[in-house]
């Protein structure tokens, strides 16, 4: 058992998308949300989401337990990638 003193650490992952070449802002948030209706069920966080319509790159900050978890509620929202990196070094 966890003491409340003590913090459950989940990893953080940063993952990129292909294709999203002249999104809207609206698209993005309608991304996000379909990810955030389901991302308890494989215990992610889709934390943030950013947009570069120009070279159709979306990115999202999320947390999670493993890089697979991560994908496969990319996968079931309807933006599966397999560009999913663990980010072990924050400043």
């Amino acid at each position: 058992m966890i003491s409340p003193r003590q913090e459950i650490t989940m990893a953080k992952f940063m993952d990129v998308h292909e294709g999203f070449t002249g999104a809207t802002q609206e698209q993005l948030a309608a991304a996000h949300e379909a990810d955030l209706a389901i991302e308890a069920e494989e215990g992610v966080h889709f934390e943030r989401s950013w947009l570069d319509p120009q070279s159709g790159k979306v990115f999202c900050l999320a947390t999670g337990p493993d890089k697979e978890a991560v994908m496969r509620i990319h996968e079931r929202a309807g933006h599966p990638t397999a560009e999913v990196y663990e980010l072990e070094a924050e400043v």
